[in-house]
């Protein structure tokens, strides 16, 4: 008898304590498992091995029955008998069976509900707002392209319409052609320079030229530092306003003398009585 190795004999003793037969070792159970078997007779299996064939149970009734069930055992007679019994009913009820399984296909699964019958999915039952905010949030602002430009392109067009219709219908205040043997008398700069002349009859070419209007370029360059608040309204930006209207009402001053109120040599008048010394 060849040796059976000792993970066959394992699975056999676990088999046989599962079924309630005796194992190897106990009264019985040892004595059956070493008896050899008879000339002419089938050998009984050790072990229940994966794969292996199950052993054909003979006949019911009769010696070779009797003779049998001492060698195999009787969980093993028990399966041989329904697994012939479960295929001759195949045979038999095999166009019954093909017949109840196109009945089932056409039957369709059964879908899963949930509490009180509800078959909606998750999603469509919870509230958008709770997952994420959809709604966008409100913002003062405008792209430069095209809102701003475009607007800007417009006044552009139209400013320029404008000084082309001005200049072709009203003719220009120029002067006669300059004479060196005649000085006018008093000799004005263009109005936007007034203001420095004006200042040259009051201080010296360093302090009128230089150091008073670099003063007043600074100031207006430190105003937006000194004033941060952003609001556009006029209330909330009294510094950068006061210095601006400063500048303005300096400068407008210095203009308006020095183009009304200068005759001639420069000399201060009243243009109610001698006359207005001022050409554009």
């Amino acid at each position: 008898m060849p040796d059976i190795p000792e993970h066959l004999l394992r699975r056999s003793a676990e088999r046989r304590k599962a079924l309630g037969l005796p194992a190897q070792g106990e009264a019985g159970g040892e004595e059956a498992e070493a008896e050899p078997a008879a000339p002419g007779e089938p050998e009984a299996p050790a072990a229940e091995a994966p794969g292996a064939p199950e052993p054909e149970a003979p006949a019911e009734g009769g010696e070779e029955a009797g003779g049998a069930k001492g060698k195999i055992p009787a969980h093993l007679l028990e399966r041989s008998r329904r697994r012939k019994a479960a295929k001759a009913g195949a045979e038999a009820g095999a166009p019954a069976a093909g017949k109840a399984a196109a009945a089932t296909a056409t039957i369709p699964a059964p879908a899963g509900t949930g509490p009180g019958g509800h078959t909606q999915r998750l999603l469509t039952v919870v509230k958008s707002g709770s997952i994420q905010q959809t709604r966008a949030e409100a913002q003062d602002k405008v792209h430069t392209w095209p809102h701003l430009l475009v607007i800007e392109f417009a006044a552009l067009l139209g400013l320029l319409a404008l000084l082309t219709i001005f200049s072709a219908v009203v003719r220009a205040p120029l002067l006669g052609l300059a004479d060196f043997n005649q000085t006018p008398n008093p000799s004005k700069a263009p109005w936007y320079f007034m203001g420095l002349q004006e200042l040259l009859t009051m201080f010296a070419p360093m302090v009128a030229g230089v150091t008073i209007p670099g003063m007043g370029i600074f100031l207006l360059m430190v105003a937006p530092y000194v004033d941060k608040n952003p609001s556009q309204k006029p209330a909330d930006r009294k510094v950068a306003i006061s210095l601006f209207t400063l500048f303005l009402l300096f400068w407008a001053v210095l203009v308006i003398i020095g183009s009304f109120f200068r005759g001639p040599g420069f000399n201060f008048t009243f243009p109610w009585n001698d006359g207005i010394f001022f050409d554009l």
